[in-house]
């Protein structure tokens, strides 16, 4: 390791465990935004807090004139109950950092630790997005909403951790060329019937028998109506209905999750959940009403903005620690889609699976950590993209 980035490494990981024992939720994440706060007066970059959420948008201005570049983290955290038992395990009941945002923080602080240090020599502006409520596809439309993108050139950002496959080593930096991740929507159907006594099924409309063959009729969109090599999926993952064994209830609610590669599947899928909903609940005397809660689009990486990234560190690191043929996407989602809908861009992995340390515990889960050793590659990585795309002078 570079000796600039050995130091570096040491700020990583204290701020990414000082980050992990505060996770917050949502929009709203007065802890995290202060600490980012306090971390940018520091290093004197000026920065600027979102009215609508927690958001922030801070500046690196080169001396010279020249494009602006956005690196972008999230901030937000899950609603889950941390089970590591690590000294710096989340001080918030029912609240954790289980998907690596507390890491994405503090890699690009780093970067923005060492890039404040160069603005002399730099030709253009380096913008720091923190962005809010990625776990539930907000944070990237309010930010776009307060001019987050305006005047910038492109956008990077990253993911840590085991995302692509835990069989991926760990410090291993995979750059999608194209798609790299689904879209991912919500959809929640209230099936309505009319509630009887459970011995006289005649005299009610049933909406759990309703709901039962709803659900059969959901994955036949899959594997009837779409093409096997067009990459769908539906999850229905939360059902609710009943108070009593006996008694036939008035509805059932039938939650989950639609995810897909392609824009045009995605509304197709969407549009057939609604149809099919109607129609069973009609054909069985019921009736049902669908809601579909857009979240984000899928991923796609600008190639030249892909390339450029990877070609970034390609003198840095070993061939086998960068992949950049990875043409299997992952049926995630991000909604860092939203900033590629906008202008050109690359998102791109840094993998910390590490069976050694227990690292290769997957996403959202309550023993979900991090390799932190590998952090630094991702500040190096963000810095070096801005080195590529923005000319700097040494002095």
């Amino acid at each position: 390791m570079d000796r600039e980035y050995e130091m570096i490494q040491k700020y990583l990981v204290k701020v990414r465990r000082n980050l992990h024992q505060i996770p917050e939720l949502g929009t709203h994440l007065p802890k995290t935004q202060k600490y980012v706060c306090e971390e940018l007066k520091k290093m004197g970059i000026p920065y600027w807090c979102s009215e609508k959420d927690s958001g922030i948008i801070a500046e690196i201005r080169g001396r010279y004139e020249g494009k602006t570049v956005a690196l972008r983290a999230d901030m937000d955290a899950l609603p889950l109950q941390e089970q590591n038992a690590v000294s710096y395990r989340s001080r918030h009941e029912g609240c954790m950092h289980a998907c690596g945002h507390d890491a994405h923080m503090a890699i690009l602080l780093g970067a923005a630790k060492i890039l404040q240090e160069e603005r002399d020599g730099m030709h253009g502006n380096v913008r720091l997005i923190f962005q809010t409520a990625e776990e539930i596809s907000r944070g990237s439309e309010i930010a776009i909403s307060n001019g987050c993108l305006k005047d910038v050139a492109a956008i990077f950002g990253l993911h840590i951790g085991n995302i692509l496959g835990k069989e991926i080593p760990t410090g291993t930096l995979i750059f999608p060329r194209a798609c790299c991740m689904a879209s991912f929507d919500k959809f929640i159907i209230c099936v309505k019937g009319q509630s009887c006594h459970g011995s006289t099924p005649e005299k009610g409309v049933d909406p759990v028998n309703i709901a039962a063959h709803l659900l059969i009729a959901l994955q036949t969109i899959q594997t009837r109506e779409i093409s096997g090599t067009a990459s769908s999926v539906i999850t229905v993952g939360k059902i609710t209905g009943g108070t009593q064994y006996n008694v036939i209830p008035d509805q059932v609610v039938l939650e989950g999750t639609i995810r897909a590669l392609d824009e045009t599947v995605r509304q197709y899928i969407a549009r057939r959940i609604k149809g099919l909903a109607v129609a069973i609940s009609a054909m069985f005397g019921g009736s049902c009403e669908c809601e579909i809660i857009w979240g984000a689009p899928p991923v796609v990486n600008d190639e030249t903005m892909a390339e450029l990234a990877a070609k970034a560190v390609s003198d840095l690191f070993e061939p086998k620690d960068i992949i950049e043929d990875f043409s299997i996407p992952n049926m995630g989602g991000e909604d860092f889609a939203n900033y590629l809908l906008e202008v050109p861009g690359a998102f791109f992995f840094l993998s910390s699976s590490n069976e050694k340390k227990g690292t290769d515990i997957p996403h959202h889960n309550p023993t979900f950590n991090i390799d932190e050793d590998v952090m630094w590659k991702g500040t190096v990585t963000f810095v070096r993209i801005v080195h590529n795309m923005l000319q700097i002078e040494k002095k």
